[in-house]
């Protein structure tokens, strides 16, 4: 007889309360059974849920969802959420076109109180939500569980700081882990290290609690009573902590894989007026070996086999995040000035053999793009060659300290955006396809956009070690590589002409010179004489090839993995008209529009960006000329 899964039990919050404690230990071996079965065959972000499981259940178990809000920093650890909350059939379209968000989405579930995504955003969302509540005189508190590595973000402690003053019915759980993606960095993470390490203040305080919770003494005085003790045995063996300092009563450490000990201590936090911080210790990966011991692996894995923690889909391919960081190391193996910077990205950024070969030339400045970005700018006062390397996502934070700090001074600062355009899977939130937008705007500044890799190593030789003023080199996840069958050298402001026509001439940017390249070929059958265009520097693009362009031929067709507001096409019709050049310009690019989550193939084709669509459009295009 098949024993009756708890998990198929729960439909919404209610029914976790209603779990005895031996059933809630089994619900959470389950629940981490099912998210490595189901992760093995997605992908997506599995040992920031494996940790987060006990928490998730005893969260559950206190709050009441139908009043509090419960918010999820960076949200890429709400798996469990969402299990909770009725969402368990649908686990198998997890990221995929059309199904399940790998974060929270109030448009999913009433569950979901607030979209995430980036990091460092719940405390300033739940101190709102904590305020309108008091304004409405509605009831329940506002939560919200952030990582020790988003808590290393400036937004955080701004917000920390506010509701610290305020006084406000707020509660912020930390979750302390020890790692984000990478390994954590900064002062903020050495503190949390100290908090941990007062075993003797643990132990007492573990068996205090044990006993006081014992003493039939009731309510609000025995939490009274109990915070008074801690306090002083707290301030005797840790003197007051930071978060103390700043306002809030402090909670912990508690140990964040037992469910009760979480869930009395969710439950205490109730009676205690003001802001909560809640101090909560969890390993990352918790009950899956491979992902215990390789945490950053498993923090945003692809499929998998459960047995060996291994791909289960091999690729030799290079990526350009692999051939960035093998470049920068050969170019700053000849230039002594040349240094990195990242944003707690390493790994993804391919920036981990830098770190070890150029350690006092490699900065990772945690989670913290706006100081990665003005650092750079004041290495780059120093007299180095700084090249900050951030997802194109991630560098919409630091939007002012690029402009700020870095434009308006005209500094040598060269931007490596990985991840631009369309990234797939993680959806809108990830999506890098504003970059040339906002940074078109800006004074100063060159874009470039490499089509293959050999275009992409002379792009960052260049922009190293010859380029003056700031210049960003956008370039896709993965590979996504052109091959040329005769490649000219990069040359800054020249685009490279790879096929003559005469009736139509279409402009590729970046990595979508393959659907381009098929597009001609297409066009051909239809008896249209096609050229086709890489236009490798984006700003300031090659205005005399643009001119030559409009006289050579009837229409022109720009093809962008971005938006097309501010983008590429743009910039040239803008050029057209100030020039009072009549061509017809086709203009293809991201409406302005979300681009949900899904495999980058039905993502391409949703927006117009596939090889058909784009075809459609200039077959309907020429015929009005």
């Amino acid at each position: 007889m098949t024993k009756e899964s708890i998990l198929d039990k729960i439909i919404t919050p209610s029914d976790v309360k209603k779990l005895k404690k031996s059933e809630t230990d089994a619900l959470c071996a389950e629940i981490r059974s099912f998210l490595i079965d189901t992760v093995s065959k997605t992908g997506g972000h599995l040992a920031s849920n494996l940790g987060v499981v006990e928490l998730t259940v005893a969260l559950f178990r206190s709050l009441d969802l139908k009043e509090d809000a419960l918010i999820w920093d960076v949200g890429h650890q709400a798996y469990v959420h969402k299990l909770l909350t009725g969402r368990k059939e649908k686990f198998s379209s997890l990221r995929s076109f059309g199904g399940l968000s790998g974060f929270p989405k109030t448009s999913e579930s009433e569950y979901d109180f607030f979209n995430t995504g980036h990091s460092s955003t719940s405390i300033s969302a739940a101190l709102g939500i904590a305020r309108a509540k008091r304004l409405s005189k509605t009831g329940g508190r506002s939560l919200a569980v952030i990582g020790d590595g988003a808590f290393t973000g400036g937004m955080a402690f701004e917000a920390f700081c506010d509701a610290g003053a305020s006084k406000e019915s707020i509660t912020v759980i930390l979750n302390d882990n020890e790692m984000s993606i990478s390994k954590n960095v900064g002062g903020f993470s050495d503190h949390l290290t100290a908090l941990r390490s007062k075993k003797l203040y643990l132990r007492f305080k573990s068996s205090l609690e044990e006993t006081l919770y014992k003493l039939p003494l009731g309510g609000e005085k025995s939490v009274k009573f109990l915070k008074k003790v801690k306090d002083g045995i707290r301030h005797f063996i840790t003197a007051n902590t930071f978060f103390e300092e700043l306002g809030f009563t402090y909670l912990g450490p508690v140990d964040g894989h037992n469910v009760e000990s979480l869930t009395n201590i969710l439950n205490s936090s109730k009676n205690i007026p003001g802001p909560v911080l809640i101090h909560v210790i969890t390993k990352k990966g918790k009950g899956y070996k491979f992902a215990e011991d390789k945490p950053s692996k498993f923090h945003g894995v692809g499929e998998f086999v459960v047995d060996t923690g291994e791909s289960s889909k091999k690729s030799s391919h290079l990526s350009y995040s692999k051939v960035f960081g093998e470049t920068l190391l050969e170019l700053s193996r000849k230039n002594d000035k040349i240094c990195a910077v990242t944003a707690a990205m390493p790994d993804g950024t391919g920036l981990s053999e830098y770190s070890k070969v150029f350690c006092e030339r490699f900065f990772d400045v945690g989670i913290s793009e706006q100081h990665a970005v003005t650092m750079s700018a004041g290495l780059a006062v120093g007299g180095m060659r700084p090249v900050c390397a951030l997802y194109s996502s991630f560098m919409q934070r630091a939007y002012d300290q690029v402009l700020h700090d870095v434009c308006l001074q005209n500094l040598n600062v060269v931007f490596a955006i990985d991840r631009a355009g369309i990234v797939g899977r993680d959806g809108e939130t990830h999506q890098g396809i504003f970059d040339i937008s906002f940074l078109s705007a800006m004074p100063n500044i060159s874009i470039l956009a490499p089509s293959n890799f050999e275009d992409f190593k002379e792009m960052l030789d260049y922009a190293l070690n010859e380029h003056q003023g700031p210049i960003a080199l956008r370039y896709p996840r993965g590979n996504m590589g052109y091959t040329y069958q005769e490649r000219k050298p990069f040359e800054f402001k020249k685009a490279s002409v790879i096929k003559s026509g005469t009736d139509c001439l279409i402009i590729s940017v970046g990595h979508m010179l393959g659907i381009a390249e098929s597009v001609l070929n297409e066009l051909k059958k239809s008896g249209i004489s096609a050229g086709l265009a890489d236009l490798r520097t984006v700003l300031p693009f090659d205005e005399e090839f643009i001119k030559d362009a409009a006289k050579n031929y009837k229409m022109i067709v720009c093809i962008e993995d971005g938006v097309l507001h501010g983008g590429a096409g743009s910039l040239i019709s803008e050029f057209l008209e100030k020039n009072e050049i009549n061509t017809a310009l086709l203009k293809i690019a991201h409406e302005n529009k979300i681009v949900p989550h899904g495999g980058a193939s039905e993502l391409y084709q949703n927006a117009g960006l596939s090889a058909d669509k784009i075809l459609e459009r200039i077959l309907t295009k020429y015929k009005t000329l």
